[in-house]
């Protein structure tokens, strides 16, 4: 028989790591890693009371608002993932 290729059903089941998109959310960021609150005060995002940022707002967004560039938030967050 030819192997066409196609993904078997044991190599989907394999447990993937969590990793920060700019889709993810603010709440779902910390809740994925504890540090992930401090990676985004590094950025200077959230820590001031004149710049909160709200859970439900996306990475992509709050960098956007912010003028933080998205790629280099994602590098430090995804870091923090690493074993």
């Amino acid at each position: 028989m030819e192997n066409s290729g196609a993904v078997t059903e044991a190599e989907t089941t394999t447990e993937t790591k969590p990793q920060f998109t700019g889709q993810t959310t603010v709440g779902e960021a910390l809740r994925i890693h504890p540090e992930a609150g401090l990676v985004l005060a590094s950025f200077h995002l959230g820590g001031c009371s004149h710049c909160g940022i709200n859970e439900i707002e996306t990475l992509e967004q709050i960098c956007m608002g912010y003028g933080v560039p998205l790629d280099a938030l994602l590098a430090s967050m995804n870091a923090l993932l690493e074993d």
